[in-house]
């Protein structure tokens, strides 16, 4: 099987919520009917929008949907594109290698709802200065050491682009989905996990920063607070 992750812009004469309700409606139903498995369509929404401030883009405007899944084959996803197309004003989507640093163990889904928290769903460049496989070095070891270490994550995927496969994007190497209690949206203790602790975020903080900037291309950084629904786990 091959994992296939399709970011969605909305178009602009609807809102985020009219937008979700739609993927989560009328276009998930056309979904379900494609031979398709572990299914999750994560979307910005009226629940996530504490989380605008979180946001950073590279494109004309933030991407508003996240849909990943199973097909046998890369080739087999056209129909589930020719629904998504339909209904969005353009996406793009990539042939990914998943791995899992966190389980959500805490909140786990419930398939069809709404998961706990939000899921910051992040597109990643590595720097140009850097070998690929000094890259995932600093990504797979130092940096997830350092992202469970100072974060108030409870949910970890990396999504290691293998090759993009339809749309205009900038040349990301990655999508990161971290999973956060909602009070991270608004509140940046929460989400250095050091809530009533000035000098324990100062210190996370420092830390994160600095490891980032040794691995990614800050410039190409694009950043959405989304709601995460799963319908289907492998």
């Amino acid at each position: 099987m091959e994992k296939i992750v399709t970011l969605l812009w909305k178009p602009g004469n609807v809102s985020a919520q009219q937008f979700a309700d739609t993927l989560l409606g009328p276009v998930l139903e056309e979904l379900k009917a494609q031979p398709v498995r572990g299914l999750k369509i994560c979307v910005r929404d009226t629940d996530t929008e504490a989380g605008d401030s979180l946001t950073m883009t590279v494109t004309d405007q933030p991407k508003a949907a996240m849909v990943s899944y199973w097909v046998d084959m890369a080739q087999a996803r056209t129909p589930v594109e020719d629904i998504l197309s339909q209904n969005s004003a353009a996406l793009a989507s990539f042939l990914v290698i998943e791995s899992t640093p966190i389980l959500n163990t805490l909140h786990p889904p419930t398939m069809g709802k709404r998961t706990a928290g939000f899921s910051q769903v992040t597109c990643v460049k590595a720097r140009d200065d850097l070998a690929y496989d000094e890259f995932l070095n600093i990504w797979h070891n130092e940096h997830m050491a350092c992202a469970i270490e100072t974060q108030s994550t409870f949910q970890y995927i990396r999504n290691e682009i293998v090759r993009p496969l339809t749309g205009k994007t900038p040349t990301w190497t990655a999508i990161v989905e971290e999973g956060f209690p909602s009070a991270a949206m608004n509140n940046p203790e929460a989400f250095y996990d050091a809530v009533g602790d000035q000098q324990k975020f100062k210190t996370n903080l420092e830390r994160m920063m600095t490891t980032v900037s040794k691995f990614l291309d800050l410039e190409s950084i694009d950043v959405s607070a989304m709601s995460e629904y799963v319908f289907d786990q492998l």
